[in-house]
């Protein structure tokens, strides 16, 4: 707005208030577009995670009004050696699962975005499809393969006049399909991720490797893998925090079993909850199994700060 007096003229702008106008609209535009986040985000996450730490708190079963018991599911739960044995069983899977996927998913990227390798573009489609599926599937295509009495690998190895392998009889060996299970449906993604950080390593670095004498062991180890360590990380920390907590795929495959050999953390809180009624005692496991969850991720954020630090 301008305005004009006899004499110097004198000018008076109003950009400041329209400046603020824009800015505000500005910072109103991208709280409008996340708001519908965050709401859904406080409704399923948040609220039902308030519920389960009052619970917790309580002698809750489902039925009627829960009363206040303090710290009383916590010090059965640390008193249960059955909830320990779950805690244990847990990581030793996630330590035989998550090296496994990695392995597994870097292998078949590196063979993928190789220059020597034929029908890569198939091969995607192929590995990629276990991705595809929900755990649920996933755990009944594998029972399905490793079932005792009517499974495919069985049929195999006694149409070759083998003896029957007790896969879900056998505590190990049931476990031992349980992981490959695990690795199988987890790679898919972790490949693509790997793909993408493979392609981004500048070819100038292979290059000079080249010149210099370098193999193909050489290239992977001093240049791909310092080069997709930020993917790696990634892939290590959600294949861990995934395998922790771990509940269709086992459901599907073989329930725990035999029996409750095989009970993982989630498990143990699923049969407390929902088998045993214990809904109070099961909301305390399920608030361990949160911060169990929070301070690995925040051990491998820590390592991850300190690696680029040093870097």
């Amino acid at each position: 707005m301008l305005s004009q007096t006899v004499g110097a003229p004198t000018v008076k702008v109003e950009a400041p208030r329209r400046r603020r106008s824009a800015y505000n609209r500005y910072r109103l535009a991208p709280l409008i577009l996340i708001s519908a986040n965050v709401v859904l985000f406080a409704l399923f996450f948040v609220w039902p995670g308030a519920i389960g730490l009052i619970y917790s708190f309580t002698d809750y079963t489902g039925i009627g009004d829960p009363d206040f018991v303090g710290l009383e599911n916590y010090a059965k739960l640390f008193a249960d050696s059955n909830f320990f044995a779950a805690f244990g069983r847990t990581f030793f899977y996630a330590a035989m699962s998550v090296p496994l996927t990695y392995v597994l998913s870097l292998s078949i990227a590196s063979l993928l975005v190789s220059k020597f390798t034929k029908g890569k573009s198939a091969a995607r489609v192929i590995f990629f499809i276990p991705w595809l599926l929900s755990p649920i599937v996933v755990g009944v295509i594998w029972r399905w393969m490793f079932g005792e009495n009517f499974g495919l690998v069985n049929f195999i190895v006694q149409s070759m006049g083998g003896a029957r392998i007790p896969w879900q009889s056998d505590a190990n060996l049931s476990l031992l399909v349980v992981v490959f299970a695990g690795a199988w449906a987890g790679t898919a993604f972790n490949m693509l991720l790997f793909i993408a950080a493979i392609k981004n390593v500048p070819k100038e670095y292979y290059e000079a490797a080249e010149l210099d004498g370098a193999g193909s062991w050489a290239k992977f180890k001093s240049i791909t893998l310092p080069s997709i360590a930020p993917t790696s990380f990634i892939v290590i920390l959600l294949s861990t925090l995934g395998a922790i907590k771990e509940f269709a795929m086992i459901q599907a495959l073989n329930n725990g079993g035999p029996g409750t050999e095989n009970n993982l953390l989630v498990q143990y809180i699923y049969r407390s909850g929902f088998q045993n009624g214990q809904i109070g005692y099961a909301s305390a496991a399920s608030m361990i199994l949160m911060v169990i969850l929070l301070v690995i991720a925040l051990i491998q954020l820590w390592f991850n700060n300190r690696k680029s630090v040093k870097g």
